[in-house]
């Protein structure tokens, strides 16, 4: 039995070598990094985005520029602020990752602070890899070890992104392994984010995953001044398991570490909605093709759930915002049974059209036992659907678009990264096909560069040409 499983995270953390993962986790880890990209230039634009990045202009962070990129316009600032608005604006579309067991967003919060502290170090690929893994790793388990009672009130991402993010700025600033304990300490006494925002479409979301980034890199840039903290943050008698959930299981923190590597267990997400919906939206599209029907010849939709999608979309009734109808079921499966998919574009154009609103109120959540039991390590899609001339299909998905059983290529990837960036307007196509080419090699650069260097570099050269 390990009597100190923070420690024994923190030490993996600290010394976690590039030369260590396994070539498929590498490659798995920059196919995250550039799904990141698509969902931060994505928070362009978006309200609450802007309002955290002019917060952080007005408090100095982009005054007098800076070695680190804000994604969103291409300035320059701290890496702290830098964090805040990149993890800010990637938590917007609804588009980055997911694991799925620890029903975490690690993308979010992990890269904000790889970039710009890579950038202000002027890092390896090789390093900024190695740090983004650590990120994932610790944040994936310490989100199973704090439990679904944990997810169903706090949000995962904001609470547990915060020690993420700190083992990623930990790893970058080179902490040695008692340092990372008290990088975990500080940031876990900063850990927090709670669901009640979805029920007044309050943009909290987006404060979260900006916090998360900004509070672990300064946790971490304290450890490695000297700044202590607590030890046993989060199986301690009042760390966060104690404060934060009903089932934590310690044993969860280190299970198979340096074995099991939980990055590549992480799912890239196809809709632009709410994780929760996903499976269900699945299903249902499958009815859909199977049976070559259109909207109006459904009657009633009934999506199968777990527990946990009732607690989080139940909150939502009728959408108020287009952020809201994201974490509303019958929206999201009504543009998927009108569209065969449910983007960005899809939810801001007609989220709440007659038609849309329409599908909606056919639609009901049902807790399922089997899907229950499943949840969260599998999360399986199952609907029952009536025509209106009363015939009844049932769909199943056992693996959603995007998990790792189904997963999205590099192409698709890339094309995912393409709507996102046109739908905000963050780059051209040109520019987005330059950016990608670059961010691909990420783990081969000597020094991590900007992301639109490659953009930069052409307009030089054609300003040189002409």
């Amino acid at each position: 039995m390990n009597d100190h499983p923070s420690l024994t995270l923190a030490t993996f953390a600290a010394q976690l070598d590039f030369d260590s993962i396994p070539p498929a986790v590498v490659e798995r880890t920059v196919n995250l990094y550039v799904d990141w990209l698509g969902s931060a230039l994505a928070g362009k634009g978006a309200r609450p985005v802007e309002t955290i990045a002019r917060f952080a202009r007005q408090a100095g962070g982009a005054a007098n520029g800076g070695p680190c990129e804000v994604l969103i316009d291409r300035s320059r600032t701290t890496p702290y602020f830098a964090a805040m608005i990149n993890g800010a604006a990637s938590h917007f579309a609804e588009q980055d990752d997911v694991h799925n067991g620890s029903v975490f967003h690690p993308a979010t919060v992990v890269f904000p602070v790889a970039l710009a502290l890579a950038q202000a170090q002027r890092a390896s690929g090789r390093d900024f890899i190695a740090a983004a893994v650590a990120g994932y790793e610790v944040g994936i388990r310490i989100g199973e070890f704090l439990g679904r009672s944990h997810y169903k009130v706090f949000h995962t991402t904001g609470t547990v992104g915060t020690v993420a993010a700190a083992a990623t700025a930990g790893r970058l600033l080179g902490l040695s392994p008692s340092q990372m304990l008290d990088a975990f300490g500080s940031a876990g006494t900063q850990a927090s984010g709670l669901w009640e925002f979805l029920r007044d479409a309050a943009d909290s979301k987006q404060l979260h995953t900006a916090m998360a980034a900004a509070n672990g890199l300064m946790a971490a840039q304290l450890a490695a001044d000297g700044f202590k903290g607590a030890t046993h943050i989060l199986e301690g008698a009042q760390g966060m398991a104690a404060g934060m959930s009903s089932d934590a299981d310690p044993a969860r923190l280190v299970d198979r570490l340096g074995n099991r590597w939980a990055t590549v267990e992480t799912s890239f997400k196809y809709h632009a909605a709410c994780r929760h919906t996903h499976p269900a939206a699945d299903a249902l599209l499958a009815v859909v093709q199977a049976h070559r029907l259109a909207p109006t010849d459904i009657a009633k939709v009934v999506a199968h759930v777990h527990q946990g999608a009732i607690d989080v979309l139940g909150a939502v009734v009728t959408p108020r915002t287009v952020h809201q109808a994201k974490f509303n079921m019958g929206t999201v499966l009504a543009l998927v049974a009108q569209h065969g998919y449910a983007g960005v574009t899809e939810f801001e154009q007609g989220f709440d059209a007659a038609s849309i609103a329409a599908f909606r109120d056919k639609v009901t959540m049902a807790f399922d036992a089997e899907v229950d039991a499943a949840y969260p390590a599998r999360w399986i899609g199952k609907v029952t659907v009536t025509t209106t001339d009363g015939r009844v299909f049932d769909g199943r998905v056992d693996e959603p678009k995007g998990d790792p059983g189904n997963t999205l290529s590099r192409d698709e990837i890339a094309t995912k990264l393409h709507r996102l960036a046109a739908f905000s307007g963050a780059a051209t196509e040109g520019e987005a096909a330059l950016l990608l080419d670059r961010a691909w090699q990420i783990a081969g650069q000597a020094q991590v560069e900007a992301v639109f260097a490659a953009v930069c570099d052409e307009k030089s050269n054609a300003t040189v040409d002409a």
